[in-house]
């Protein structure tokens, strides 16, 4: 029996996330790192800009303010 399934398709990958502040990537969302939802968009923030504005996001502030 042949796997079709033996390689990758072309082209970006539908699980993949992108940090919204620095533009990292990874192929899963990490657990490291952090996403919400802001007035209807989702925001993936990598571990690193997560630290970086952890205050920020647990006061709930608007992401375009920090």
């Amino acid at each position: 029996m042949v796997n079709d399934r033996t390689s990758e398709p072309e082209g970006p990958r539908h699980d993949a996330v992108v940090c919204s502040r620095c533009g990292a990537t990874a192929d899963h969302a990490p657990l490291t790192w952090t996403s919400s939802v802001e007035n209807g968009t989702r925001y993936d923030l990598c571990e690193t800009c997560a630290r970086e504005h952890i205050r920020a996001i647990e006061s709930r502030l608007d992401p375009t303010w920090w």
